[in-house]
C-alpha cells in the first residue's frame, strides 16, 4: 500500500497529497470529537446530550407545556430531525420514549400519552401511535430561556437557532443520570433524589469549601426509579463519590409472605434498575431447568402496575434469608449499577468529576443564569422607563405635542428637538393610541415607573453583590426543593444503609443434590446409578467381572480414587457416567496404565485422615485435603520402589492399628506411633521375615476388633496377645480369623 494518497478538495479541484496515516488519523480525531461532544457524553450544566436537549426545544417551540394538550410523538420527531437533528428517526424516538418512561427516568422530563413500554422490556408503540408533552420537570429546565439566559447557535442548516445548554434550574445531571458510550471513553450516572441533591447544593452554597464528605450527609447514595436496596458500604460510596468512578451493588426488596399450614413464599416487590423483568424470570427459570437453584420450587409472575414476583421455596425449612442469598448470587436479583462521572464541563471538555464538582458546576451555571436574566431584565426596565419617561413628558406638555403632529410633515425630529426625546421615545409618543390620553392612564403609567424604577434598584443591587446572587440562587434551589423533593415524585424509593446480611451460605447449595451410587468393579470400570441402592443387593457386571467397592455419594461430592502406584486421583461425582449400563474404565478419566490398579475408592469428607501403607509394610497417616487432585494425573501420596506397590488406603477413624502380614501374623498397636505426612515413603508398620502387608485396619481399641467370616462379624475384645510396638512382628491370629488374611 501506498504512504502517500491523493485528497480531493474544493469539490472534485485540486488534490493534495498526504500520507495514508496522517489522513487517517486526522479523520477519526474528528469523528471521535464529535461523538464525545455531540452525541454520547451529557454536558456536566444541564445533564443533556444533544438528542435531549434538542427534544425539550422543539417541544417548548411547539407549546407542549404540562398545561397544554398532547400532540403525535411522529410531529416532535419530525420537527427534532427536519430543524435540529439530522439523524434517523428511531434512534429521536428512542430518545423521546426513554425521557417518558417512569420506571426508566427517575423525573421525567417528557409526559406520554399511549404505550411507551414497559418494564417488562417490551418497545413502545410506533410513534403514529403515541402523544407527548413537557413536564413540570422539563419547564423548570427551561425556565429563563426566553430571557438570555443561555447562548444560541446555528442549527446544522443555519435556517434556524438552538440552545448551546438550557438554563436548567432542576440538577438533571444526577437526579436522572445518563449513560453513554463514546470513543475511548463512556459515562454512567446513577439517579438520585433531587431533594438531596438540593439539599446538598444549598450545603454547597452556604458553605464553599464543604467536602464530599459533607454532601454525603445529605446524599446517602443513588435514589433508583425502581427502588430496591442499596448494600454497598459506605466507605466505597464515598470513595466512588469523591473520584466519580465506582459502582453501587442493588438488591431486589422482598418480603416473606406467610401461607396455611406453617407454608410460605417470598415475594419480590421490587428489582433492580435497568433490569428488564421478563429477561429476569427467563432467567430464572433456566437456572431451575438446570438445577442450579436447588432452595427454589417455583416461580411466579403476579405483577400488575405494581411489581410481584413469587418464589416459592422448594421445602418449608429453607429459611428465607438463605433462599435469597443464593437467588442474589445466582440472579439478576442483585446488580451492580456503574458510576463514572465522566461530562463535558463549561468550556465542553470531557473530565472525570467527582460529586462535588458536579453540583459545584450546576451551581455555577445557575449563577452564570442568574447574571444574564438579570440583566436581560435590567435591559428591558431600562428600555420601558426610557418609553414611560417620553410618555411623561408628552402629558405634560400634551397641547404642544398634539399641534406639532398635526402641523408638521415630519413631526418625530421636531418632537426630538422640542423635547429633547430620544429616538425610541419621540417613535412611542407618535404610535400612541389616542385613548391613552385619559388622565387615568397618566396615573398608570407612574405607578409602573415608580414599581419598575424600584425592581431596577433591587436588581443592581443583585447584580453588585455577590452575597446576594447567591441568596437568590439558595432561595431558587429551596423553591426547586420544595416542588420536586416532597411528595410521591419526590419520596426516596431506593432503601440505604442496611448492610450484607449475615447469611452464610455453602457454595455447593447451587448445584442440585441428588444421592447416587458409584460402582467400581475389579476390572476398573466405574459408573453411577441414581439414589442409595442396597450395597449388599446383586450388582451385574461383565462376564469375568465382580464388585470391587460401592458406596453411596451424592453428585456434589467429590470420590477419591487410590491406585497402586501410589497415587491419588479426584473425580467429580457428577460427572461419572449414568445409568444402567457398564460404564467406562476409569483409567479413561484419570492417568492410569494398564499396569496400575485401584485399591480404595471413597467419598472425600473434610478433617478425615487415612492411614496409606505399601506392600512392603511402610506407611503413615494423610490428611484427605492432601489426597485431593484436580489434575488428571492425580498427585503422588506414597512413594514406591519397584517392585513395592500400594496396598492399602483406609479411614483411619480410632485410636488404634491393627496390621496383618502375609505371613499370617497380627500386630495391634496405637495409632500416635504413625506420623502424619502429606507423601513420601512413611515408617514401618509392621516387620516381616518373608512376604509383605497384607491388610490394615483402623478401629477403637475399646470397641474391639471386629472382621468378617462367612457374611457374619466377629469381634475380639482381649487384644492383649497382640499389642505391641509399631514396627513389630506380631503374633498369628485368633481362632476364626480369615485364611484371606483380610478384616473384611
Amino acid at each position: 500500500m501506498p504512504d502517500d494518497i491523493k485528497t480531493p478538495i474544493d469539490d472534485g479541484g485540486a488534490t493534495r497529497e498526504t500520507r495514508l496515516a496522517d489522513a487517517l488519523s486526522e479523520r477519526y480525531l474528528a469523528y471521535a470529537l464529535s461523538t464525545i461532544t455531540a452525541r454520547s457524553l451529557p454536558d456536566v450544566r444541564d445533564g443533556l446530550k444533544p438528542v435531549h436537549r434538542r427534544l425539550l426545544w422543539a417541544m417548548h417551540q411547539l407549546r407542549l407545556d404540562p398545561a397544554a394538550g398532547f400532540k403525535k410523538c411522529a410531529r416532535i420527531v419530525g420537527d427534532v430531525m427536519g430543524k435540529y437533528h439530522p439523524h434517523g428517526d428511531s434512534s429521536i424516538y428512542e430518545a423521546l420514549v426513554r425521557q417518558a418512561q417512569d420506571f426508566a427516568a427517575r423525573y421525567p422530563l417528557v409526559e406520554g400519552q399511549g404505550n411507551f413500554g414497559n418494564i417488562d422490556g417490551d418497545n413502545a408503540a410506533a410513534m403514529r401511535y403515541t402523544e407527548a408533552r413537557l413536564t413540570e420537570v422539563a419547564q423548570a429546565m427551561l425556565d429563563g430561556i426566553e430571557e438570555n439566559a443561555v447562548d444560541f447557535r446555528a442549527t446544522y442548516d443555519g435556517e434556524e437557532r438552538e440552545p448551546i445548554v438550557l438554563p436548567a434550574a432542576f440538577p438533571n445531571l444526577l437526579a436522572n443520570g445518563a449513560a453513554g458510550i463514546a470513543v475511548g471513553m463512556a459515562t454512567s450516572i446513577p439517579p438520585h433524589n433531587a431533594g438531596e441533591l438540593c439539599a446538598a447544593a444549598l450545603e454547597l452554597v452556604r458553605n464553599p469549601s464543604a467536602t464530599t464528605a459533607d454532601l454525603l450527609r445529605h446524599i446517602p447514595g443513588p435514589d433508583f426509579p425502581t427502588g430496591g436496596v442499596l448494600v454497598e458500604p459506605a466507605d466505597a460510596i464515598r470513595e466512588a463519590y469523591e473520584t466519580g468512578r465506582g459502582g453501587f451493588r442493588v438488591r431486589a426488596r422482598w418480603e416473606r409472605e406467610a401461607l396455611k399450614n406453617g407454608t410460605w413464599q417470598i415475594v419480590v416487590t421490587e428489582i433492580p434498575y435497568q433490569v428488564q423483568k421478563a429477561r429476569l424470570i427467563e432467567q430464572i427459570a433456566q437456572l431451575l431447568e438446570e438445577k442450579k437453584l436447588p432452595l427454589l420450587g417455583d416461580v411466579r409472575d403476579e405483577s400488575t402496575d405494581v411489581v410481584r414476583l413469587v418464589l416459592e421455596p422448594k421445602s418449608r425449612t429453607v429459611e428465607p434469608a438463605v433462599l435469597m442469598e443464593t437467588m442474589f448470587r445466582a440472579t439478576a436479583l442483585e446488580s451492580r449499577f456503574p458510576l463514572n462521572m465522566n461530562v463535558l464541563d463549561a468550556e465542553r471538555t470531557p473530565r472525570v468529576m467527582g460529586l462535588r464538582d458536579v453540583l459545584r458546576a450546576w451551581l455555577d451555571h445557575r449563577h452564570v443564569v442568574l447574571v444574564r436574566r438579570t440583566e436581560h431584565r435590567l435591559a428591558a426596565i431600562a428600555r420601558r422607563l426610557e418609553i414611560l419617561d417620553g410618555y411623561l413628558i408628552a402629558y405634560l406638555n400634551l397641547d404642544e405635542v398634539i399641534r406639532i403632529i398635526r402641523s408638521e410633515d415630519e413631526p418625530k425630529p421636531v418632537l426630538m428637538a422640542a423635547f429633547s426625546l430620544t429616538d425610541l421615545q419621540a417613535d412611542s409618543i407618535l404610535n400612541m393610541r389616542l385613548r391613552s390620553l385619559r388622565r387615568l392612564e397618566e396615573m398608570e403609567i407612574r405607578k409602573e415607573h415608580k414599581k419598575l424604577s424600584a425592581e431596577q434598584k433591587k436588581l443592581q443591587g443583585l447584580l453588585g453583590s455577590d452575597r446576594r446572587r447567591w441568596d437568590a440562587i439558595a432561595d431558587e434551589i429551596e423553591a426547586t426543593r420544595a416542588k420536586f423533593g416532597d411528595g410521591a415524585l419526590g419520596r426516596r424509593r431506593t432503601e440505604t444503609g442496611r448492610l450484607l446480611p449475615a447469611v452464610l451460605v455453602d457454595e455447593t447449595a447451587f448445584v442440585e443434590r441428588e444421592p447416587i451410587t458409584v460402582i467400581l468393579s475389579e476390572k476398573g470400570w466405574i459408573r453411577a446409578q441414581k439414589g442409595h441402592i442396597p450395597l449388599e443387593a446383586e450388582i451385574r457386571f461383565k462376564e469375568g467381572d465382580s464388585l470391587l467397592v460401592a458406596l453411596h455419594a451424592e453428585t456434589t461430592d467429590r470420590i477419591v480414587v487410590f491406585a497402586t502406584n501410589g497415587r491419588a486421583y479426584t473425580l467429580k461425582a457428577d460427572v461419572l457416567p449414568r445409568g444402567r449400563g457398564d460404564g467406562q474404565p476409569v483409567r479413561l478419566m484419570v492417568d492410569l496404565t494398564n499396569e496400575d490398579a485401584v485399591v480404595a475408592m471413597f467419598v472425600h469428607r473434610d478433617a478425615a485422615r487415612f492411614l496409606v501403607a505399601a506392600s512392603d509394610g511402610k506407611g503413615f497417616i494423610v490428611k484427605g485435603e492432601d489426597l485431593l487432585a484436580e489434575k488428571r494425573t492425580g498427585k503422588q501420596v506414597l512413594n514406591l520402589e519397584p517392585p513395592v506397590e500400594a496396598a492399602l488406603c483406609v479411614l483411619a477413624d480410632g485410636d488404634s492399628v491393627a496390621v496383618i502380614g502375609e505371613n499370617r501374623k497380627l500386630l495391634v498397636f496405637p495409632i500416635e506411633q504413625v506420623p502424619e505426612m502429606t507423601r513420601g515413603r512413611g515408617v514401618q508398620l509392621q516387620a516381616y521375615r518373608d512376604g509383605g502387608l497384607s491388610d490394615a485396619k483402623v478401629f477403637t481399641r475399646a470397641d474391639g476388633l471386629t472382621w468378617t467370616l462367612g457374611g457374619r462379624t466377629r469381634t475380639e475384645t482381649d487384644l492383649r496377645p497382640w499389642l505391641g510396638n509399631r514396627a513389630g512382628a506380631g503374633k498369628a491370629p485368633p481362632n476364626g480369623f480369615p485364611r484371606g488374611n483380610r478384616f473384611e
